[in-house]
């Protein structure tokens, strides 16, 4: 998008982060420790079942936060196309993640963490709010999701409804 293409309304903004939910395979993930410190990583993501899923070591700074923090900010994009999303995480080992989900993983990123150290968790990420804006003109209207639901028509009598 460029600055002299019009503001996206909420539906097309909403079409363009699922589009690049299913298309894009590495995702900024921020974590806090119990201490208050902050980690950013770039991990492969999938998107299935309206979550985003993860892999690392329960080992890592990563991995601890996402399991003991259970709530991630995580962010696609460039600074002129972002995408926030804001979100609950469950933890799951190699042996109790849904079979679903860890072949869905496998089938988007040719990597299969079951199959890898002993150490490696996946982590479903539940998105709670979401934003997204391409410029500074869409800034006013960036927030598409807040408490689990989508804000359909920003506002304007319109309908909510749950991811």
């Amino acid at each position: 998008m460029t600055i002299t293409e019009p503001v996206r309304d909420f539906e097309r903004r909403r079409r363009d982060v699922l589009a690049r939910l299913e298309r894009e395979a590495d995702i900024w993930v921020a974590t806090a420790g119990a201490d208050g410190v902050p980690c950013l990583v770039a991990l492969w993501f999938v998107w299935h079942d309206e979550c985003l899923w993860l892999a690392t070591r329960f080992t890592n700074p990563t991995g601890r936060n996402l399991r003991d923090g259970a709530r991630a900010r995580l962010a696609l994009g460039d600074t002129r196309d972002v995408v926030l999303l804001d979100g609950e995480v469950d933890s799951y080992t190699r042996e109790t993640v849904p079979e679903d989900a860890a072949l869905a993983f496998l089938a988007k990123t040719g990597w299969d963490p079951r199959g890898d150290a002993a150490s490696y968790g996946y982590f479903r990420v539940r998105p709670l709010e979401v934003q997204a804006w391409c410029e500074q003109r869409e800034l006013p209207r960036r927030h598409l999701m807040r408490d689990g639901v989508w804000l359909a028509g920003q506002g304007r009598g319109s309908s909510r409804s749950r991811l």
